[in-house]
């Protein structure tokens, strides 16, 4: 059944695309950082181990917030690795070490990217779609990827 919320239809579908894209990425990051946390080796394995946890626990909750939004606006959200592969804007690139610096610089480099993507939705939910539900999501989702950046960012001082 349609969602009639005030949205233009092919603005829901617009919108409906750009939140897919970002469960991708949301999903794809979510994998990268349980591959950290399984494959975590040297003298700071236990604290990264349960750093990389807690980091994967959040971000499982932000793909299932992304994908209910979808579902609020009425569309179906992907749910295969085929689909998050086409979506994603991130590689499967692996680093040649499992050592907590290669992690951590690879997890902060794609959180810093879908920062930057997801500050470049926001307007465009907002002013070319007027919709600013999705809009505020944006902003709180980067709001707690800007905090997990920072987090990552503080293992390189």
């Amino acid at each position: 059944m349609e969602a009639k919320i005030g949205i233009q239809a092919t603005h829901l579908d617009e919108v409906a695309l750009i939140l897919c894209n970002i469960l991708a990425d949301e999903f794809l990051l979510y994998t990268k950082t349980r591959n950290a946390h399984w494959n975590i080796e040297g003298p700071d394995f236990y604290s990264k181990h349960k750093f990389f946890e807690s980091q994967y626990k959040q971000l499982d909750e932000f793909i299932d917030k992304v994908a209910e939004r979808i579902r609020t606006l009425g569309h179906y959200a992907p749910a295969t690795l085929r689909e998050y592969l086409k979506l994603t804007h991130f590689s499967e690139h692996m680093r040649a070490e499992n050592n907590s610096l290669d992690f951590i610089k690879e997890l902060l480099s794609d959180h810093e990217s879908l920062i930057i993507q997801l500050r470049g939705h926001i307007n465009t939910m907002n002013e070319v779609f007027k919709d600013l539900g999705t809009g505020d999501f944006i902003t709180g989702l980067l709001e707690m990827h800007e905090k997990m950046a920072w987090m990552l960012r503080a293992h390189l001082k």
